[in-house]
């Protein structure tokens, strides 16, 4: 079973994430296979946008695999947060063909970011966001204090990241999170229909028009993001946040 289900149509390449049971939760081989993926598609002439979405209708992405770094030093932390915002998360943001986040569900914590790492969100009904990460004593660590500043607005993004309440589909189109909302039967049909109308457009003036809009944003905030990602580990709160999440409790921070 491959971990990540690819479908061409026309021009349009649709990557799945198949981890349903997980609800497609983000480990190591997700991030590494769809890193994989992006990178044979992003050098080939034919496909002219891409479409990442999960498997079922329950999640996009519900966060990260939280069993894969819970004994992470501070320095693993960082490792692992810069290698994965570089060979995904960045990735995606500058790839030459317009990337589609296909939000079919939950898109929490690591899920979130990388619908938000997409030119373009487009969301069922029933979609829910979130970052609950510091409900584990952690923050967004791939990209998410960045983007979700730049989509949402520094207010909104203080809110939802220091809060980590969840939003529904309706709050989420309304604060510009998502580009549209769809019921869960027409979600395909619409996406498809505009990642051909994109497909149909010159594809190296997409390209630099890509290069020429993300030009404005970049700064210094993704690598401090990764030092304080990376701190978090040596903290009480962490192991606190984490440990109650794993025993499925309420975490007592002190």
């Amino acid at each position: 079973m491959k971990i990540i289900e690819k479908q061409n149509i026309d021009n349009v390449s649709i990557l799945k994430i198949n981890r349903e049971k997980q609800l497609n939760s983000l480990n190591k081989q997700v991030i590494n296979d769809l890193s994989d993926n992006l990178k044979e598609i992003n050098k080939d002439h034919k496909v002219r946008c891409v479409i990442i979405t999960g498997c079922g209708d329950k999640a996009f992405a519900a966060g990260a695999d939280i069993k894969e770094f819970y004994n992470h030093t501070t320095k693993e932390g960082s490792v692992m947060s810069k290698k994965n915002q570089t060979i995904l998360f960045d990735f995606i943001e500058n790839m030459q063909k317009p990337v589609i986040a296909m939000v079919n569900g939950y898109a929490l914590g690591g899920g979130l970011e990388l619908a938000m790492s997409c030119h373009i969100r487009i969301g069922s009904s029933k979609s829910i966001y979130g970052f609950p990460e510091v409900k584990l004593g952690l923050i967004p660590g791939y990209g998410g204090t960045q983007r979700a500043a730049r989509i949402v607005g520094l207010g909104k993004a203080f809110e939802m990241i220091l809060s980590a309440n969840m939003i529904d589909a309706k709050e989420a189109h309304r604060i510009n999170l998502i580009n549209a909302v769809y019921d869960q039967e027409n979600l395909y049909e619409k996406t498809i229909d505009l990642a051909k109308t994109i497909s149909k457009n010159s594809p190296q003036a997409i390209s630099k028009a890509i290069k020429t809009i993300n030009c404005g944003y970049y700064n210094k905030g993704f690598e401090e993001e990764i030092q304080q990602f990376g701190k978090c580990f040596q903290t009480t709160d962490f192991k606190e946040g984490v440990g109650a999440f794993l025993e499925k409790r309420k975490p007592n921070f002190k």
